[in-house]
């Protein structure tokens, strides 16, 4: 059945407020734990929820191609996440996921680039839009006396926001080859074999007390891991980038909540015009993306 892209973006839109509730969470986990201890175990903790169902659904092997777009991905996605999470222990969660809004911009282009896909002119106007959002809320951290950590979690964040983009992209290719739960299960295999080496140094086994939020870390990312590979699945990458901005909204509020982070009137301002750009660059129609068995 096939389904508009504006269903598609509204999935997604899910798929990242439930992420948000996630950062919140390893945010928490991070700053007790440590960053790279917090991603390895919450990756653990989705193999765990996830690999049960991959295998009660008999579904297929990967293909070799498949593989390798979940190695790749899983590659570039590990060390965006444990580079985001380590910067998000300095910085507030409003500014962090600021900062990551350079990675659907990014997107766009590398859509162009490796997917054959056209940038729509309402994609770039709106795109364009949030920028500016972006700009206000850079402007506004520029007031305050940023301290040396403020700014290596700044640039750490930075850096994941590049490595995000690259992986936006693998997964619309993911998403055309394979279902949303080998997609999710298979970016978290790949992830814990590349940390698990680092383990005996970098991180410990958690307390049984902590099992209940790494497991629940692991469920609500697992979720969001899930709807937005079917989102993407079913349109193109440019239309469901500007997904990433509504993220703003509730880390400044979960930040405010669990932290007491305060959000500034740039900040504030900011957002309004990322929200206006998300609106402007999902107007007008699209062609449905192919479908597939992940978006059907």
């Amino acid at each position: 059945m096939k389904r508009s892209p504006a269903f598609a973006f509204a999935v997604a839109a899910i798929g990242i407020a439930n992420y948000s509730l996630m950062d919140a969470v390893m945010k928490g986990m991070s700053i007790a734990h440590g960053a790279y201890s917090a991603v390895l175990w919450r990756s653990v903790g989705a193999i765990v929820l996830l690999g049960p169902i991959f295998l009660m659904r008999r579904t297929p092997w990967p293909s070799r191609q498949a593989l390798g777009l979940h190695l790749g991905r899983g590659v570039l996605a590990g060390s965006s996440v444990v580079l985001f999470f380590w910067g998000l222990v300095r910085v507030t969660m409003a500014q962090g996921v600021a900062l990551t809004f350079l990675a659907p911009l990014i997107a766009l282009f590398l859509a162009a680039a490796f997917l054959g896909e056209t940038i729509r002119r309402a994609a770039i106007g709106g795109s364009m839009v949030a920028s500016l959002g972006v700009l206000a809320i850079a402007a506004g951290q520029a007031q305050a006396n940023a301290s040396t950590d403020v700014v290596l979690g700044s640039v750490a964040v930075f850096a994941a926001s590049i490595l995000y983009a690259g992986s936006l992209i693998m997964l619309r290719r993911q998403a055309q080859i394979a279902d949303p739960i080998e997609v999710a299960l298979f970016t978290s295999i790949v992830l814990t074999l590349l940390l698990l080496p680092g383990a005996p140094w970098f991180s410990a086994m958690p307390d049984l007390a902590i099992w209940p939020w790494i497991l629940g870390a692991a469920l609500v990312g697992s979720v969001s891991a899930v709807l937005l590979a079917w989102a993407y699945g079913l349109a193109e990458a440019q239309v469901l980038a500007p997904v990433e901005y509504t993220a703003f909204v509730w880390a400044a509020l979960l930040g405010y909540v669990v932290f007491d982070e305060r959000v500034s009137a740039w900040t504030v301002g900011g957002a309004l015009l990322i929200i206006l750009g998300c609106l402007l660059a999902i107007r007008g129609r699209v062609a449905p993306a192919p479908q597939t068995e992940a978006g059907a």
